[in-house]
C-alpha cells in the first residue's frame, strides 16, 4: 500500500497576520494612489527620476573610487549633486510632499508585510543548548590593548581570577604565540580556554579548544566583537560573558578553515586584503584606500582571482570575495552585519565584480548579471595567477599560497555562553506578495489531504 499526500496550504493564518497582510496591501495601494492623485501623469516621471537619480549617484560613486585626479573630484560632485537635483526638482514642482508621503506609506507596507510573514510559521529554533559541566582549571588569554583597553577598563582579568581562572595577559615584550600559550595551558590541565581580545586572537585559541575538545569562552573585549555578537553576547558589558563560568550552557558551533588555519568570522580576498597589506594603511587608512582602489577596481593591480563554490558556482575576476563561517543576513555583502546562525554547516560566499559605472548602478538589483554573487557552499577554492595572495582573516592580513581552500567544520567548537544573554534576532523574511495575498483573503476552508492506495 502506498500513500500520497497532496501539498496542503500553509499553516492557519492568525488574525494578527491577516490584518497585518491587509495593512500591507492598503498601504502599498495608498502609496501608489498618493503618487497618482498628487502628481497625475507626473507620477511616472517622479518614479523614473528617483531611480535615475539613485543610479547616477551610484555610478558616480564608483567613478570616484575608480579614478584619480580631476575625474575623481568631478565624480564626487555628481554623486552629491544627483540626489540634490532630484530633491530640488520635486520642490520646484511642488511635489515634495507627494514623494515623502508615498515613501512613508511604502515603508509602512514593507514593515507590515514582513511582520505578517515573520509569523507565518514558528521561528526557526536556535542552536541546541547543552548542559555545561563544571570546570576546575579555566584559562584565559587577555589582550590589554584590544578594544581601547577594555580588559583593564572592565577589570576582566581580576574578575576572571576571582572565579578561579588562570589569566595570561599579552603584555609582551615581543610577540606572544597565543596558540602555543593555549596548548601549554591544556597540557598543564586547563579544561576550558577563553579569550578577551580581538576576533583574530579568538580564532587562534578557538582552534586549540576544538583540537583538544575543551569548551571555549568569548569575552567581548575587542573592537568589533563580531563573533561575540553572533553568539548573542552583550558587547557593551564584557564582564557578563564570565557568567558562562557560573551559570552557562554550551553551544556547538561551526568553524571555518582556510588552508588549515581557523577563522570564526570571515576571510576576505581582493581589494580589501590588498589595501590592508599596504605598509601605509595603518598610518593613513583613507588616503591609502583612495590611492590604491583605482588600480584594484580596473584590474591594473592585484592578482586575477577565480573563486569556485562546491564546483558549481564560478566567480571570474572578482574585485572582492568574502567567505564567511555561515552566511550573513540578506543584503549584507560586506560582512559587517550579523549571522542568524553559526551551526548551519555551510560557508557564506559573496563575490563582487564591477568593471564600469553601469554595473555599479546595477548592483541596486543585487543580481549575478550586475556584478554580485551570493551563495552558500561546503568548500570554496580561490585561485589566482600568482603564487601568493593577500587574505584578510578575521580582520588580520596574511599572505597565503594559492590555491586557497576554504572549508567548514560543522559543530567543531564547544562554546560556553551565559544562560541569560541578549540573543540573536530572527532574520527578516523576504517580501512575498503572493503569500501576503493568501494571508489577507478569507480562508477557503481546512486543508485537504488526498490518499490513494494500491
Amino acid at each position: 500500500m502506498t500513500t500520497r499526500t497532496q501539498p496542503s496550504r500553509p499553516a492557519e493564518v492568525t488574525p494578527a497576520q491577516r490584518w497585518l497582510a491587509r495593512l500591507a496591501f492598503v498601504a502599498a495601494f495608498a502609496a501608489i494612489a498618493v503618487l497618482i492623485a498628487g502628481a497625475g501623469l507626473r507620477s511616472i516621471a517622479l518614479v523614473v527620476l528617483g531611480v535615475v537619480g539613485i543610479a547616477v549617484a551610484l555610478a558616480a560613486t564608483w567613478s570616484f573610487l575608480a579614478h584619480r585626479g580631476a575625474l575623481r573630484w568631478l565624480s564626487a560632485v555628481v554623486a552629491v549633486a544627483a540626489p540634490l537635483v532630484v530633491l530640488g526638482l520635486d520642490v520646484w514642482a511642488g511635489l515634495l510632499w507627494v514623494v515623502v508621503a508615498s515613501l512613508a506609506l511604502a515603508g509602512v507596507a514593507g514593515a507590515a508585510g514582513r511582520a505578517a510573514l515573520s509569523r507565518d510559521r514558528p521561528a526557526r529554533p536556535g542552536p541546541v543548548e547543552y548542559p555545561a559541566a563544571p570546570v576546575r582549571h579555566p584559562f584565559f588569554v587577555m589582550n590589554p590593548r584590544s578594544g581601547g583597553g577594555k580588559v583593564k577598563t572592565f577589570g576582566l582579568d581580576e574578575k576572571a581570577a576571582a572565579l578561579g581562572a588562570e589569566v595570561a595577559l599579552l603584555e609582551g615584550p615581543g610577540v606572544v604565540d597565543v596558540v602555543e600559550l593555549a596548548r601549554d595551558a591544556v597540557a598543564r590541565g586547563a579544561d576550558l580556554l577563553g579569550v578577551a581580545g580581538g576576533d583574530g586572537t579568538q580564532a587562534l585559541v578557538a582552534g586549540v579548544a576544538a583540537e583538544h575538545g575543551v569548551p571555549f569562552v568569548v569575552l567581548s573585549a575587542g573592537t568589533r566583537n563580531h563573533f561575540a555578537l553572533d553568539l548573542g553576547l552583550d558587547r557593551d558589558d564584557p564582564p557578563t560573558g564570565l557568567g558562562a563560568l557560573t551559570d552557562g550552557v554550551e553551544l556547538h558551533v561551526d568553524l571555518g578553515v582556510i588552508n588549515d588555519r581557523i577563522f570564526v568570522n570571515n576571510a576576505s580576498f581582493g581589494a580589501y586584503a590588498e589595501i590592508v597589506q599596504s605598509p601605509d594603511y595603518r598610518d593613513d587608512k583613507v588616503g591609502t584606500t583612495l590611492q590604491l582602489l583605482p588600480d584594484l577596481l580596473t584590474g591594473h593591480r592585484g592578482p586575477h582571482l577565480t573563486a569556485r563554490a562546491d564546483g558549481r558556482v564560478t566567480i571570474e575576476a572578482p574585485q572582492a570575495v568574502l567567505v564567511s563561517n555561515n552566511p550573513y543576513g540578506t543584503g549584507d555583502v560586506a560582512g559587517l552585519g550579523r549571522r542568524g546562525r553559526l551551526d548551519q554547516g555551510v560557508l557564506g560566499v559573496v563575490g563582487i565584480t564591477v568593471s564600469n559605472a553601469a554595473q555599479a548602478a546595477g548592483l541596486l538589483r543585487r543580481q549575478h548579471t550586475n556584478g554580485l554573487v551570493a551563495t552558500t557552499a561546503r568548500q570554496v577554492i580561490v585561485d589566482a595567477d600568482s603564487a601568493e595572495i593577500p587574505v584578510g582573516i578575521d580582520g588580520e592580513s596574511v599572505s597565503l599560497p594559492t590555491p586557497v581552500h576554504c572549508t567548514i567544520r560543522p559543530g567543531a567548537l564547544r562554546v560556553r555562553v551565559p544562560r541569560e544573554r541578549p540573543g540573536v534576532p530572527v532574520a527578516k523574511p523576504p517580501m512575498n506578495w503572493a503569500r501576503l495575498r493568501e494571508q489577507a483573503l478569507p480562508t477557503a476552508g481546512p486543508a485537504v489531504v488526498h490518499r490513494s492506495t494500491g
